[in-house]
């Protein structure tokens, strides 16, 4: 490293954008540091090839961060919270890419350097993801060469594959049918006939198999949670990303998790994915069952209202927005009394939440529903009259 040049931390994936970040930064005049923050998508063997392939880019030096507890901590168990899907469907699994960058700025700290890099395009939501949270957590220089880099050209995957070979790099030539992006949450897929609108071929799955590998046996979990964060499975506690890992793994063999979404991509355009979050499902099917049954009815009402707006910050890049430190803070308030065992069961597909178990239930010995109540029926009459006299009185009144 020499000190007249300045240091950059460049957000490293090791694929095709950020290897040509890489060589531009540097021909820019930079001492490049690559970091790759593992989210628990990858094995240690690529791991390893990523910082091999940093190294041999020219990059003055690799690191890797893990970032897996981080991810349970600040997503997982705020999205578990708040029940939060984008339009009742995608529960934000791009949302590693805050952690990525909150974890590398903490590195520019590190070395002194308020230069930051990252390979988003010009064309997708990560853009935002990655600027905005760089402009929240503080005062930092923002490169961004693959976005400048389609100003000068529309081809720009064929340019920066011969900037490569030029510079005596190899290149992989070969592509993957679907663009995939796994991390700790779950696996979205993108390309070929999902770009299209059409029907996914079966091949576009990674995680959950196809209803001829189900297992036969029905599978039980038993997901134990304490103040709304899942802590166990069948009685055997576990930290948070263990937790995922394993709901992952063993609902996947049963085909839960598979969805279709198509949202909107903040520059105008409709993107449309799929994706499988098996362990996602299971910890939300859950936390809703259970929270069902100790909180009261204005509080689980309520709950929807701070599920959408925390999706909409989450979903557009505004993770360390004030307002939803504000959101959280009522979340956490809520799940004072959010603690129990959901048994959750499967014959493969659909998930569901067959039984619930808490200290916590809001449940009167003397009244159940549909069978006892310990009021009288003069007092049921009474009550639907009055809750009912706005109504009544408007159909006198307006006839």
């Amino acid at each position: 490293m020499s000190e007249n040049k300045p240091i950059c931390v460049l957000a490293f994936s090791g694929g095709l954008d950020t290897s040509y970040c890489v060589l531009v930064l540097k021909e820019q005049g930079f001492d490049v540091h690559t970091v790759f923050v593992t989210t628990g998508g990858m094995d240690p063997a690529e791991v390893t090839a990523i910082e091999a392939r940093a190294l041999e880019l020219g990059a003055t030096k690799h690191i890797t961060l893990d970032a897996a507890q981080d991810i349970w901590d600040e997503f997982v168990v705020p999205l578990t919270w708040s029940q939060a899907r984008m339009r009742g469907e995608y529960p934000m699994l791009c949302s590693d890419r805050y952690v990525i960058v909150r974890k590398s700025l903490e590195y520019c700290d590190q070395l002194g350097t308020k230069y930051f890099a990252h390979g988003c395009t010009g064309m997708g939501n990560d853009q935002l993801r990655f600027d905005q949270t760089v402009r929240s957590l503080g005062d930092y220089q923002l490169l961004a060469p693959i976005r400048e880099l389609q100003a000068q050209t529309s081809n720009v995957r064929d340019y920066e594959m011969d900037k490569l070979k030029q510079a005596g790099f190899a290149v992989s030539t070969t592509h993957s049918k679907y663009s995939i992006n796994e991390n700790l949450l779950g696996v979205t897929i993108s390309g070929q006939e999902i770009d299209e609108f059409e029907t996914p071929a079966e091949d576009t799955y990674v995680w959950c198999r196809p209803r001829a590998e189900w297992p036969t046996e029905t599978l039980s979990i038993k997901l134990g949670f304490e103040k709304g964060e899942a802590i166990s499975i069948n009685g055997e506690r576990l930290a948070g990303p263990e937790i995922i890992k394993k709901l992952n793994r063993s609902l996947g063999e049963y085909g839960v998790g598979r969805h279709i979404y198509t949202g909107d991509v903040t520059i105008g355009l409709k993107g449309r994915i799929v994706f499988e979050c098996p362990g996602i499902d299971a910890l939300l099917i859950a936390h809703q069952a259970l929270e069902d049954c100790v909180n009261t009815r204005w509080q689980n009402s309520f709950r929807q209202t701070v599920s959408d707006r925390w999706a909409d910050l989450v979903y557009t890049g505004f993770f360390y927005e004030p307002h939803k430190a504000d959101l959280e803070a009522y979340l956490k308030s809520s799940q004072a009394y959010v603690s129990g065992e959901v048994e959750l069961q499967t014959s493969g597909g659909i998930l569901h939440a067959t039984a619930v178990d808490s200290e916590w239930m809001l449940r009167d010995k003397d009244a159940v529903y549909a069978q006892s109540c310990s009021w009288s029926p003069q007092e049921a009459e009474g009550f639907i009259k009055l809750i009912g006299q706005s109504s009544t009185l408007a159909a006198k009144i307006r006839k």
